[in-house]
């Protein structure tokens, strides 16, 4: 029997047709999130593994502008990112069901690393895909940032991460970063196809192999953004490098992060 979700305010959670489908619902700031965002995101996850009607977990954001454009920066330069670490990539890794991500729109920042964890990740052609961490001083880390060196390799991951680059769905599907592009128009009918195939095959054989992956990832899974942070600058937050690089995007200029250089 479905397990009767809980009401969530950031999220939508909905169970059909054997398919657990996860919606940021924060359409007006992109989809971005917050800690209680994650906190949602985490329980859904959850939830759908352990629900027995469920066999596919669906993850992607209201409207088509945005899957997810990463932290709420308006909630990042509060401080909303000190004594954060990021598990939500686990909890996906961790889901004993197939997760497949959904993306129309931005996927940048937290949300193109959300995406990259999912097994499967189907776009709208118009999607644009990046990381933003460096850019706004929003510190990632562990295995958040490793886990994308074996899904394109090290060069383009590195590429990816440092430079802040945007990158279209095509040139992500050609990176090896998403599964496949469709218009926007036929994104529903895609997906729906990848859930049916996923759907018709054993369920303990789709475990085995998320499992055996998940043993792949071992050797770097327990390292997170706080492991990597803190021998390299452990008041990090109190510095102001972070404050910067967030006023900086709220302010539409360039951040000016030459004197912590």
């Amino acid at each position: 029997m479905t397990e009767a979700a809980p009401a969530y305010n950031d999220i939508l959670y909905s169970v059909a047709g054997g398919v657990a489908t996860i919606t940021i619902n924060r359409p007006k700031k992109l989809n971005a999130f917050t800690d209680k965002t994650i906190a949602e995101l985490e329980d859904a996850v959850e939830r759908a593994g352990r629900d027995h009607s469920v066999g596919v977990v669906v993850l992607t954001g209201a409207g088509e502008r945005a899957f997810c454009a990463g932290g709420d920066v308006e909630w990042e330069v509060q401080g909303g990112l000190e004594g954060l670490d990021w598990h939500l990539g686990a909890k996906i890794v961790d889901c004993p069901k197939p997760v497949i991500a959904r993306v129309s729109g931005y996927s940048i920042g937290g949300g193109n690393h959300l995406m990259y964890f999912c097994d499967f990740t189907i776009a709208a052609d118009h999607s644009i895909f990046g990381q933003n961490g460096p850019r706004v001083g929003s510190p990632a880390g562990g295995y958040v940032v490793s886990h994308l060196a074996s899904i394109i390799g090290h060069k383009r991951a590195r590429e990816m991460w440092m430079l802040c680059r945007r990158y279209s769905a095509r040139q992500a599907l050609d990176w090896g970063l998403i599964n496949a592009v469709v218009p926007q128009a036929e994104l529903d009918a895609e997906v729906k196809k990848w859930c049916d195939e996923l759907l018709a095959l054993s369920p303990t054989v789709l475990r085995t192999l998320k499992a055996s992956f998940r043993n792949h990832m071992q050797s770097y899974m327990n390292a997170n953004v706080s492991d990597m942070l803190r021998p390299i600058s452990p008041n990090y937050f109190e510095t102001g490098e972070q404050q910067e690089g967030a006023k900086a995007f709220l302010e539409k200029r360039k951040p000016d992060f030459s004197p912590w250089r």
